[in-house]
């Protein structure tokens, strides 16, 4: 019988939905909990994570409640540090490759996405961040795509491709939807200029990894929606 895994999570985090897509890519049995940001428990920071955010899971000591979790399990926190602990946890599952070249460049394209996808998207996405910088990282981690497979690296499903999903379904609404705190218009731009020939690369991965039914399993594409509309209402035009 395998270790209890409780995954502590926001619906509507994408760093939440990262782990969560490489749990179930791995087939690895989990318990999910919903942590209400705004109105945090106080035992999760006391007992989970003494930063008080999400991701975070407990792994390991007796099967309790998730709201009461044990002293005994360990507490790990921060999502791609979780992401390498369940490669480490599954060396099976392919999150990591066991190639030392392939494991690097998953390593690398994790970075490249945290700091030239993840942060200029979702920036630009409140406002405060530049549309040339989400066009830059694009065409950055286009170009570590390598030809002849649906994956970011090697032949199969990795944290890599755990890693970027969450930001390609953000980046699907607001080019679909231009919902956003970006200036009226700006989405629907972004969307017509990655449909040139200059970004098929990505697009052709981006949309592959948007298909895939783990993506489709973790992430509520309408109700993202319906919390961008409630959020995103005084826009600049």
């Amino acid at each position: 019988m395998s270790e209890q895994l409780t995954l502590y999570l926001h619906k509507l985090s994408p760093y939440s939905a990262k782990v969560e897509l490489a749990l179930v890519e791995a087939n690895a049995p989990y318990r999910a909990y919903q942590i209400d940001l705004p109105n945090k428990p106080e035992w999760f920071a006391s007992k989970v994570n003494p930063v008080g955010k999400v991701p975070a899971v407990t792994y390991g000591g007796p099967n309790v409640d998730p709201d009461d979790p044990s002293p005994l399990s360990a507490k790990i926190a921060e999502s791609n540090v979780i992401l390498e602990f369940l490669a480490d946890l599954y060396p099976d599952s392919g999150l990591l490759p066991k190639d030392p070249v392939l494991r690097a460049k998953v390593r690398l394209f994790i970075d490249v996405t945290t700091k030239q996808v993840e942060a200029p998207l979702y920036d630009f996405i409140r406002g405060q961040g530049s549309y040339d910088n989400v066009l830059k990282g694009i065409e950055f981690i286009q170009g570590l795509l390598e030809e002849g497979t649906d994956f970011a690296v090697g032949d199969h499903y990795s944290n890599a491709d755990a890693c970027i999903s969450p930001a390609l379904a953000r980046l699907k609404i607001i080019t679909e939807t231009d919902l956003g705190k970006f200036p009226v218009g700006m989405g629907y731009k972004l969307g017509e200029e990655l449909k040139g020939p200059k970004f098929a690369k990505f697009r052709k991965y981006a949309q592959g990894m948007l298909d895939r039914p783990s993506l489709k399993q973790t992430h509520d594409e309408e109700y993202t929606i319906t919390f961008f509309k409630t959020r995103f209402t005084e826009r600049v035009q």
